[in-house]
């Protein structure tokens, strides 16, 4: 019997190890090539179009968004861009769509405009408004951001710390001041969602990929990280309220915050921000309390490694 036991305890042990040993080598794959979801190279973006990966290439095909028909969905940043594109697709399926911007019209959307991110009395005011106009909202996008267009370098001594700051007062706290001033108000309430536009370039991990030897982009890059914990951080404590929390990263966009990138747009397989669009609010749709504080790859719909 003890000969048995340690037969036992010996493929117990060799499993254990088995099963290390593949965990060290996923960390290893994705440290080197960027798996789990995001375009970071030309040549995942190239066995999408062998794979005929339909989520990936043409998520219309899957979109479904019958669930957000009636339903009031607020989104910063909704007059331009991607924000604008979002709110266009939601009015589609037949929300009721609140726009929070600085300026702008959208055809269609109830605004709420000169609402600056970074300021919490104009984001207090339109929140109020809008539980007055219709009480709670369903889904609040925190979408509005700020990419700045030069790439910061220490080795060429182009930081521009003023510049990092902004990125960081809109992209990180400006997420945080809108959704406080919504559930201040009364417009997050049981069932809720907050979704937050991100990106993957907050992912600590996944800058040993796309930044080797180069670094960069810091203000960026730094806001997207503070965003994302300010998002875990939110995650958890409205948990107990019943309202759901999701980081989304968007996927490669063509926009004016990716032009500098504009170079290899068809190489990496970026989209029109319409297709950008659906790609969110198919993951807000996915979004539940059993997966709040999630960051996701709006591309594939698969985790990011923080």
């Amino acid at each position: 019997m003890r000969c048995a036991a340690a037969r036992d305890c010996r493929a117990t042990s060799e499993r254990a190890l088995r099963s290390f040993l593949r965990r060290v080598a996923a960390r290893i794959r994705e440290r080197t090539t960027g798996e789990r979801g995001h375009t970071l190279t030309p040549a995942q973006f190239a066995q999408a179009q062998k794979d005929d990966n339909r989520r990936y290439l043409d998520i219309a095909s899957v979109f479904d968004g019958s669930s957000l028909k009636g339903k009031r969905v607020a989104i910063t940043g909704g007059s331009r861009g991607l924000g604008l594109e979002i709110a266009k697709a939601a009015m589609d399926v037949g929300a009721e769509v609140l726009v929070i911007c600085r300026s702008g019209t959208v055809d269609g959307a109830k605004i709420y405009d000169g609402v600056d991110v970074t300021d919490a009395e104009a984001c207090a005011s339109a929140a109020k408004k809008i539980v007055e106009d219709g009480g709670p909202v369903d889904v609040l996008i925190n979408n509005a951001g700020y990419f700045y267009g030069p790439c910061e370098k220490v080795t060429d001594n182009s930081l521009n710390f003023e510049e990092e700051l902004k990125q960081i007062d809109i992209c990180a706290v400006g997420p945080l001041r809108v959704s406080n001033a919504l559930y201040q108000a009364g417009g997050l309430v049981q069932g809720s969602k907050i979704a937050i536009v991100t990106s993957q370039a907050g992912s600590c991990e996944w800058r040993f990929t796309q930044n080797k030897d180069e670094g960069g982009d810091y203000g960026h890059h730094m806001s997207r990280a503070a965003c994302n914990i300010g998002g875990v951080l939110l995650a958890e404590e409205l948990k107990s309220k019943g309202v759901c929390v999701v980081l989304l990263h968007p996927g490669f966009n063509r926009t004016e915050m990716t032009k500098k990138y504009e170079s290899i747009w068809d190489i990496e397989g970026a989209v029109p921000p319409a297709e950008g669009a659906l790609r969110v609010l198919h993951e807000v749709i996915r979004a539940s309390l059993d997966k709040t504080g999630a960051f996701v790859n709006c591309e594939d719909g698969l985790r990011i490694p923080w």
